[in-house]
């Protein structure tokens, strides 16, 4: 599908969001895509009013059953109108920066590249986390879909790739991606199964050895090395949480090659 008009021969943008559950986050993420030629929201169900408030926003709303983050974002980038998409999470906003690196490159064509990424800023506690593991997170979220997209099979820390050129953008795209403490422990406890099942399911296996030193390794490595410690306290509690992350993703596959049980057992009614 053409991405450019015959009134304006620049590529037109779609922005592709996800959301379940986001009706205090996704007004405000639509409203920073607003230069964008048309916006995408694919929900999973939603129960509170994210349909409603994506629909007053001017959105496109599709929905579909949540079967992976990874095929939920790529069923986006196929039901787009345009081939160049910005792909974002309801959690996540363009920041004014951002927005006129993207404005420019798309003033030039996009000649220079198949794909574009960008700093990811994230907010911790009412903070934005500048340093450790945390910043920058560089993220490819706007490519030509011709090109690329949301590829291979891992539904979880999925990411785009593309075939050509990437450059990187200034600005950043600020993310606010938990409301508590409790929704990031739930969250990460959730993300690490899912990443020990996808690893134990290709044949990877964990050490004793990995068990000890790959958590201590990464609290270090963004808490010392990569200066979280400038981040106070909220750095160091951000990544004594990621290198339990890390804990529990190699524990979990400890116990699934070793045939113990991960996950309760579906009770009999």
């Amino acid at each position: 599908m053409s991405s450019t008009s015959a009134h304006d021969p620049r590529p037109r943008i779609s922005a592709c969001i996800i959301a379940f559950n986001e009706a205090d986050r996704i007004g405000d993420c639509l409203d920073s895509l607003a230069f964008c030629d048309e916006c995408v929201v694919v929900d999973s169900g939603s129960t509170d009013t994210t349909l409603q408030i994506a629909q007053a926003k001017g959105a496109r709303v599709l929905q579909r059953a949540f079967d992976g983050y990874r095929s939920q974002k790529d069923f986006a980038v196929q039901s787009a109108s345009h081939d160049w998409v910005l792909c974002l999470d309801a959690d996540e906003r363009v920041d004014e920066a951002l927005r006129l690196a993207i404005l420019a490159a798309r003033d030039r064509g996009f000649a220079d590249a198949a794909g574009y990424r960008f700093n990811r800023l994230s907010d911790y506690f009412g903070k934005f986390l500048r340093h450790g593991n945390a910043y920058p997170d560089r993220v490819l979220r706007l490519f030509d879909r011709c090109r690329g997209g949301w590829r291979g099979t891992r539904e979880i820390h999925e990411a785009a790739s593309v075939d050509g050129a990437l450059q990187t953008l200034a600005g950043d795209l600020v993310h606010f991606p938990y409301r508590s403490l409790e929704q990031q422990l739930a969250k990460t406890q959730r993300y690490a199964l899912m990443m020990a099942q996808h690893e134990f399911a290709r044949g990877k296996r964990a050490s004793f050895g990995k068990l000890v030193v790959s958590p201590a390794w990464r609290f270090w490595r963004g808490y010392v090395f990569r200066l979280g410690f400038l981040d106070g306290w909220r750095g160091l509690v951000y990544a004594y949480v990621r290198a339990n992350y890390v804990r529990q993703k190699a524990i979990m596959l400890w116990l699934l090659q070793h045939g113990q049980p991960v996950q309760d057992p579906p009770r009999k009614s």
